[in-house]
């Protein structure tokens, strides 16, 4: 760029140099007469003030031959919005698309149609076919809704899996009970009495702590057991009656022989030992077992039937757990008969296979029950949907008119896990009658009338008769919540992993894990030869 003034002083040139020479920008003539110095000064100031605009020209006449609009043209079309005051166009372009998305949302969308396999794909389909917008937006909503039926089926599917993995024995587990049971066919000490006969007296001993546990998990009972001892201020104060099924009893046995946990006492009975329990004291039980329509229900095909469309994952993964076999298995019923299994006890803790005890529970039978028969934690007061905000509603089919007549669906349910019962006060009342008389209407009304195993029925029988305790004594929801705050689990003196994700199966939670495990004997010969420390 060059400033030239002319020797007559009349005239003032801006020039710029370009390929095809010098371009005059700005050219200034001044009247033929005398100028003064002062107006020459203020000339030269004013054109000082414009020489950053004259550099901006010029940089845009440079770069001409690369736009294919003129310097003056694409400056203008840049700056004069913003300088007229004039709205981007993108605003009106959004509502204009939002306006065909509505138009599209409720066309059909044919059988058939082939639709890109990605957005990229739809992208360039897009610019090969020349779609317009409609043709954009339509093609834009059949992908999405595909892919959110190819993400629900995803889900259902998950669900189902997990399902099946939280009902079957792992491998690890059923090796360790088969490996037991050939030790009590093969060696004597495994076939030992249990308690040694000196101890058999304090088996029906008040003054002693009693603890009763129903299960057919071996590994899962010696976590309980354990946990129980270790965390007691008092173990030498505790004895435990541990019930079992028959194929299950052998290895229990040799289990608890071979691996004593003095100073505790420990019992071990299989169901077919008690003789009380006969079918014609438990009718309604063996039905429930024995029943087709009712082992279909629990053992068949849980999707055949199912309209997967007409629910929610949450809601599918609520009716998988309600038809887990365990609820059909008498050993999950077996608390409702507790006073007549032990008639000369007084009180007992009844404890799940799926607990793990961190404090000592001695002062859980210094606990004024006020005449009640069980001590529970309510589960009516928490914040979580899953565990602890759950009512009557929550467990039972209310459009059933028995169910209407008989129940409030506001009313406080509590948890079973961890429970005080005081036999005294239990054998003063109707409560295992009124838990047949229950099983019974549900299972003439086909299961209709509630869901979820063995926990509904006793929150009727036992309605009238429970005392709230402290929740801190009984922390629940292990096996369903990922997200459980660590520092509550720590503090907990009994910790449920009352869900699918058992700490002994794949799919239980990491995290949460080590609070188990730390009472597994991984130097024992049998965990060993079992490889359950590689299975969890």
């Amino acid at each position: 760029m060059q400033l030239h003034i002319s020797r007559s002083m009349r005239s003032i040139t801006i020039s710029s140099s370009s390929s095809n020479g010098f371009i005059d920008l700005m050219k200034i003539k001044v009247a033929a007469r005398h100028i003064s110095y002062r107006t020459l000064f203020h000339s030269i100031l004013i054109l000082a003030f414009l020489l950053p605009f004259v550099f901006i020209l010029t940089a845009l006449v440079t770069l001409e031959g690369v736009n294919k609009c003129s310097s003056f043209d694409c400056l203008g079309r840049r700056l004069g919005p913003r300088l007229l005051g004039r709205v981007d166009d993108s605003g009106r372009l959004v509502k204009d698309f939002y306006k065909i998305l509505n138009q599209v949302k409720n066309e059909e969308i044919p059988d058939g149609v082939k639709l890109p396999a990605s957005f990229s794909h739809l992208v360039s389909e897009m610019k090969s076919n020349q779609y317009d917008a409609r043709t954009f937006a339509f093609m834009l909503r059949a992908m999405m809704e595909k892919l959110e039926r190819e993400i629900r089926e995803s889900k259902f599917s998950e669900l189902m899996n997990k399902h099946f993995a939280a009902s079957s024995i792992p491998k690890s587990i059923h090796c360790l009970s088969l490996r037991l049971t050939d030790e009590y066919s093969s060696n004597a000490h495994a076939r030992k009495q249990l308690p040694s006969p000196e101890f058999l007296p304090l088996l029906s001993d008040n003054s002693y702590h009693h603890f009763v546990l129903s299960t057919d998990n071996i590994l899962a009972a010696s976590v309980v057991v354990t946990s129980t001892i270790q965390s007691s201020l008092k173990p030498d104060n505790i004895v435990f009656h541990i019930i079992t099924d028959k194929k299950t009893y052998a290895g229990m046995h040799s289990w608890f022989a071979l691996n004593p946990v003095s100073p505790a006492i420990v019992e071990v009975k299989g169901v077919h030992q008690f003789d009380w329990l006969t079918r014609e004291n438990v009718p309604v039980l063996e039905a429930v077992e024995n029943h087709n329509g009712i082992r279909n229900y629990y053992h068949g095909n849980h999707i055949a039937g199912a309209n997967l469309s007409d629910t929610t994952p949450r809601r599918f993964a609520s009716k998988l757990q309600a038809r887990s076999p365990k609820y059909i298995s008498i050993l999950n019923h077996l608390r409702i008969y507790i006073p007549e299994l032990f008639p000369n006890l007084d009180k007992v803790v009844f404890l799940d296979d799926d607990v793990v005890i961190q404090r000592d529970l001695s002062p859980l039978w210094e606990i004024d029950l006020k005449g009640k028969v069980n001590g529970a934690v309510e589960t009516c007061k928490g914040e979580d949907e899953w565990v602890m905000s759950k009512h009557f509603k929550n467990y039972f089919n209310f459009s059933h008119p028995l169910i209407e007549k008989n129940l409030d669906p506001d009313e406080c349910a509590w948890a079973y896990g961890m429970n005080i019962f005081d036999l005294r006060a239990w054998r003063k009342t109707n409560i295992r009658e009124t838990y047949h008389s229950w099983l019974k209407e549900n299972l003439k009304s086909n299961l209709t009338m509630w869901k979820l195993g063995t926990l509904p029925p006793a929150l009727i029988a036992f309605k009238g008769h429970v005392h709230p305790i402290d929740p801190s004594w009984h922390m629940l929801g292990l096996g369903y919540q990922n997200k459980t705050n660590i520092e509550s689990v720590k503090k907990a003196a009994v910790i449920h992993y009352n869900g699918q994700a058992k700490p002994w199966l794949e799919i239980g939670f990491e995290h949460l894990r080590p609070f188990w495990t730390k009472y597994v004997n991984y130097s024992n010969d049998f965990i060993r030869n079992c490889h359950i420390l590689d299975s969890v």
